[in-house]
């Protein structure tokens, strides 16, 4: 398998560092549901996937409007959390003593990816993915 999701936010994070206003991506679902979830929590200004190839709408990238607050990205700090070879996963009860109040988690469950909050009110546990502050 191949770290569409991590190379993904290590593009994001150096566009920030970079102060671009905006990134090219390749075109993956996974990377598509995270982007939803930053573009609701407000850390991305917007998404837009361009197609190549009119007659089969073929996608072949992403591009990321990045999102700035005085001339400072919104986004300072991304941690993945789980990997490739270290999975980390949290019960509907470990979820419940965490506590989030600066940092954004995103937790990957049965019902999509999802945030801190969002799993404490559908009750749910699941894979902890990254860490944004």
């Amino acid at each position: 398998m191949k770290n569409h999701l991590w190379n993904m936010f290590a593009n994001i994070n150096n566009g920030q560092l970079a102060k671009r206003s905006f990134i090219l991506h390749q075109k993956k679902k996974i990377c598509e549901k995270f982007l939803d979830v930053l573009w609701n929590e407000g850390f991305i200004l917007g998404y837009k996937n361009y197609f190549t190839n009119i007659k089969t709408f073929k996608s072949d990238f992403t591009k990321i409007f990045l999102k700035y607050k005085n001339g400072k990205p919104v986004i300072n700090n991304i941690k993945p959390i789980t990997k490739p070879g270290r999975r980390v996963y949290y019960t509907a009860k470990q979820i419940w003593k965490m506590n989030s109040k600066n940092t954004l988690l995103v937790f990957s469950t049965n019902k999509g990816l999802k945030t801190l909050n969002e799993c404490k009110k559908l009750k749910l546990g699941g894979e902890l993915y990254i860490i944004l502050s």
